[in-house]
């Protein structure tokens, strides 16, 4: 059990192994907490374990062994007994639609990580008996049917109207479907005549299927009912919580629209934030016509304007959004003017000396972006920008090396995660090496695991963590030979994200001077079976020093 020696509280937890090693850290007062008898997984530049660690106000100040932690302590400290319990650094997701996710957040019925088909359903019917008749029951992507082991056939209208028969139902599958029940169709307006829409499947003698095609899968979430800003708070604080209960402690969000970052802002203000939230923010152009007004706005974005809590640190993750390649395209075809575009944004971007993170997904894309950023670097260096590729779903060798003569980042999105059989599905035996982790990390090239969440990807940190060591999808498919060690992986998910973010010297890993973030587990992340990593779970996780 763990045990807090001031409150008296205690929790029955699995018992872990024990690996003692350095020394600590020399201090000048008694810290206000120390951790004992721990595993402590610090994730520094030589991976040491140690056994426990000191915090003083919001700070680490002290990792070495339970004897010397033990030492430092007056009888005003807190101690907390882990019990042999493994500690990791918090885990910072690279690159998820933060802000938005809080807007639905629970309403939304989230199926990361769910394998089974009968358990997604009990879910959707848990949340309509929670629901007045009428109201709305939908899942925003998350999730893939081909995680679901037990049926992966997809959603018919008829099976939703026979499970949840009051509520208008809309399931989004990724970016890939969207599933809707007669009541949604015809919240929607879509009728059985044949008419509305040709991303509308229908029978043969036109009746609406419920299954709606990608293109109409932005619109159609876009239309649900927009909650109000006391119920987006609310959500959002609802959020937070989950994700911290996740592990994560650190966010950087793609999307922060000013309204709903003063939420973040306020909070933080008044001490009661739980997760670091770090913005991209752009200048958006959508057209040619656009572009001259982007270009204005470029050199007056502010940047690190903020603190360890809530700062906006990149622009990205569009540079020109019609240089945007859909999450399951098979071809990619850059126009000429289209490329024009995007050069003269980047050319801004770089002489306004703003570090960037950007899609890049298809291979005809990346090589023809780095043939741009090629140019810029000749007369505006960017090494010292960090400037990244987001997603890198198709990466290779060659787009690496060119990357890493730059001194570009990568920031991996592993959508194979609940997308690896539609991988597979569309391009064969190639997206075997889609998200090319193992050749990424032999590059030499800084990088770091994401999650591109919370609709076009699963959010569960430790269950990406289980994929990149594994290469199996939710669900158990075996989708990518390209896995790495869990050492690497969880580098990648810490010390490196920290990177990406501009905070290496205040987050990322456990030692003396650095933000106390981190999270203790209920079994050993170096120790479990590789296939038992995705199910391991945080029983405790520790932000800014606050249990």
């Amino acid at each position: 059990m763990i045990c807090d020696t001031r409150t008296g509280l205690a929790s029955t937890l699995l018992v872990a192994t024990i690996l003692t090693t350095p020394q600590a850290s020399a201090q000048s007062s008694a810290p206000d907490t120390v951790f004992t008898n721990g595993k402590i997984v610090t994730v520094d530049g030589t991976f040491t374990i140690a056994e426990a660690l000191a915090v003083t106000g919001n700070r680490i100040t002290a990792v070495g062994t339970t004897n010397e932690i033990e030492a430092l302590a007056s009888r005003d400290t807190r101690t907390v007994d882990l019990d042999g319990h493994t500690v990791i650094p918090g885990l910072i997701d690279n690159h998820m639609h933060l802000l938005r996710a809080g807007t639905t957040w629970p309403d939304d019925v989230r199926l990361d990580g769910v394998a089974s088909r009968a358990e997604a359903l009990q879910r959707l019917r848990a949340r309509a008996a929670e629901l007045p008749a009428g109201a709305w029951v939908f899942a925003l992507g998350g999730f893939m049917l081909d995680q679901f082991a037990d049926d992966s056939s997809p959603f018919t209208r008829d099976e939703l109207d026979r499970a949840l028969p009051d509520h208008p139902v809309l399931l989004q599958a990724g970016y890939y479907k969207t599933y809707l029940n007669s009541l949604a169709l015809a919240e929607f307006g879509i009728d059985d005549a044949g008419r509305g829409e040709p991303w509308v499947v229908r029978d043969s003698a036109g009746r609406a299927t419920g299954e709606i095609e990608e293109p109409g899968v932005r619109p159609l979430a876009a239309r649900l009912p927009v909650p109000s800003a006391e119920d987006t708070a609310t959500n959002t604080r609802a959020m937070i919580v989950d994700l911290n209960r996740m592990g994560l402690t650190t966010v950087a969000s793609a999307g922060c629209p000013e309204d709903l970052l003063a939420l973040y802002r306020d909070w933080a203000a008044r001490d009661e934030l739980n997760l670091r939230v770090f913005c991209m923010d752009s200048a958006r152009a959508s057209a040619p016509d656009e572009v001259d007004a982007a270009l204005a706005q470029i050199p007056e974005l502010d940047l690190f304007w903020g603190d360890n809590w809530v700062d906006r640190v990149l622009y990205g993750e569009g540079v020109y959004n019609p240089l945007h390649d859909r999450m399951h395209i098979v071809e990619a075809s850059p126009t000429e003017d289209e490329l024009y575009q995007w050069r003269r944004l980047a050319t801004a971007i770089a002489e306004a000396s703003l570090p960037l993170q950007v899609h890049a997904h298809h291979p005809v894309t990346i090589s023809a972006f780095l043939d741009i950023i090629e140019d810029i670097n000749r007369q505006t260096p960017i090494r010292a920008l960090r400037w990244t590729f987001a997603h890198g779903n198709q990466l290779n060798a060659d787009a690496l090396a060119r990357m890493k003569a730059l001194g570009m980042y990568v920031a991996l999105h592993p959508w194979t995660v609940i997308n690896g059989a539609v991988h597979h599905e569309l391009y064969g035996d190639a997206a075997f090496d889609f998200l090319p982790m193992r050749t990424i990390e032999d590059s030499g090239i800084t990088w770091g695991l994401g999650s591109d969440g919370s609709r076009a990807n699963q959010i569960e940190p430790l269950r990406t963590l289980g994929w990149a060591v594994t290469g199996d999808m939710v669900g158990g498919r075996h989708v990518t030979r390209q896995t790495i060690t869990r050492e690497e992986a969880l580098i990648a998910h810490t010390r490196e994200n920290a990177h990406l973010i501009f905070r290496e010297d205040e987050l990322g890993s456990i030692e003396p001077g650095k933000l106390a973030d981190f999270v203790v587990l209920d079994r050993d992340y170096l120790t479990v079976p590789a296939d038992e990593i995705k199910d391991l779970k945080p029983i405790m996780t520790v932000i800014d020093g606050r249990i």
